[in-house]
C-alpha cells in the first residue's frame, strides 16, 4: 500500500487537470509539450496524478469542442476562485467523475460505489428488506445486507433512508463523521461545508459521533455534526426533505444561499453577486427545470440573469 507521501495530493491533481484541459482542448505548441514533459518528470507524484486524471479523458472527449473552447475562454477573461475552477472541470466532464475532485483527489471512492448519481440526477433504490433509499444529486452510497444487519455507507453527497420496521435486523449507517443505527427510522444525511446534516422524520436514531458521547435523535430533530465530533440543533430556511419529492422548498432564504442550493442540481457555474445575495426567496420550485427556476427568480426579485453559456450563469442587480 502506498504511503501518504507516495499518493498524489490535491495540488498535483489540480495541475494534472489543468494539463489535461490544455492538451485536450487547445492546440499545444512544441514548447507547451516540452513544458508538460518537464512537469511530468519533475516529481513522481505528478506522473501518478497524470495517469489517474488521463483515464477520465474519454468523458471529456464527448464534450462538443465549441462549448469547451467558449467555457475555457471565459475562464481566461475572468479570475475565478479554486472552488469555481473545480466546478468548471465538472462541466467539462459533463457532470461525471471529474466533478468529485473538489473533495478528494479523483473521487475514486465515489466512482467505485455501488450506486451513484450525477449532477442533477436523483435515484431511488428499493431494498430487498423493503426499505427505501433515495440519492440526491451528485451522491454515492454502498449498501450491504448480511444475516445480522443492514448497512448503508454514505460515500458522498446526500441520502434519505426510510427503513422497513418489519425487518428485525438493525440498520447501520456509516459516514465520515461517525455512525448511526436505527430499527424503524426515516432519516436524511447530507454532507455540507460544516460537516454533516442529520434530519429525522420518523423513529429513533442512535448517533455515534467519531469523538463524542452517543446521542439519541428523535423525530422532528435536525442536527449539524462537525468534523470534531460535536453536534448542535439547527433551524433551516427550507425543507431538507423537499428534494425527495423533486422540489426545492424554501422560506425566507437569502438569495445567495438559494443559489448555492440550486447550483447542486445543475452542471456548470451559477454565481450570485454580493449586492443581491441578501434578498429573500420563498416558494416551492420544481427541480426538474432549473432554468425555469431562474426565470421565476428574475420575475419575483429585482435581479437579472446573464447566461454566458448554458453552463455559466450569473445573477446580479437588475
Amino acid at each position: 500500500m502506498p504511503t501518504p507521501d507516495q499518493v498524489p495530493g490535491q495540488p498535483q491533481v489540480d495541475q494534472a487537470i489543468e494539463w489535461l484541459v490544455r492538451l485536450r482542448f487547445e492546440q499545444p505548441s512544441p514548447h507547451t509539450e516540452l513544458q508538460f514533459q518537464q512537469w511530468l518528470a519533475s516529481h513522481p507524484n505528478n506522473a501518478q496524478a497524470w495517469q489517474r486524471v488521463s483515464r477520465m479523458s474519454d468523458e471529456l472527449a464527448s464534450l462538443p469542442s465549441e462549448l469547451s473552447r467558449r467555457t475555457l475562454d471565459s475562464t481566461r477573461r475572468q479570475r475565478i476562485n479554486r472552488r469555481d475552477s473545480l466546478k468548471l472541470l465538472a462541466v467539462l466532464a459533463v457532470g461525471g467523475s471529474l466533478g468529485w475532485m473538489g473533495r478528494e483527489p479523483l473521487g475514486l471512492p465515489a466512482m467505485l460505489a455501488d450506486t451513484r448519481t450525477r449532477i442533477g440526477e436523483r435515484r431511488s433504490l428499493q431494498g430487498r428488506d423493503g426499505s427505501l433509499v433515495q440519492l440526491n444529486s451528485a451522491s454515492a452510497v454502498d449498501v450491504r445486507y448480511t444475516a445480522d444487519q443492514r448497512l448503508l455507507t454514505l460515500v458522498r453527497g446526500e441520502v434519505s433512508l426510510d427503513s422497513n420496521p418489519g425487518d428485525n435486523r438493525p440498520f447501520r449507517i456509516t459516514t465520515r463523521l461517525g455512525e448511526l443505527q436505527t430499527a424503524d427510522g426515516q432519516l436524511l444525511l447530507r454532507e455540507n461545508s460544516q460537516g454533516l446534516l442529520l434530519a429525522v422524520k420518523r423513529g429513533e436514531v442512535a448517533l455515534y459521533p467519531s469523538s463524542a458521547t452517543p446521542h439519541l435523535v428523535h423525530p422532528g430533530e435536525t442536527l449539524q455534526l462537525d468534523p470534531f465530533g460535536g453536534f448542535k440543533a439547527v433551524s433551516l430556511h427550507g425543507d431538507p426533505w423537499g428534494w425527495t419529492e423533486g422540489v426545492l422548498s424554501v422560506q425566507q432564504m437569502p438569495l445567495g444561499e438559494f443559489v448555492d442550493e440550486l447550483a447542486r442540481y445543475r452542471p456548470g457555474l451559477l454565481r450570485c453577486a454580493p449586492e443581491v445575495a441578501g434578498l429573500k426567496v420563498s416558494g416551492t420550485y420544481q427541480l426538474a427545470d432549473t432554468d425555469q427556476i431562474l426565470l421565476l427568480i428574475a420575475r419575483s426579485l429585482p435581479v437579472r440573469i446573464d447566461y454566458r453559456t448554458r453552463y455559466w450563469v450569473s445573477i446580479s442587480a437588475a
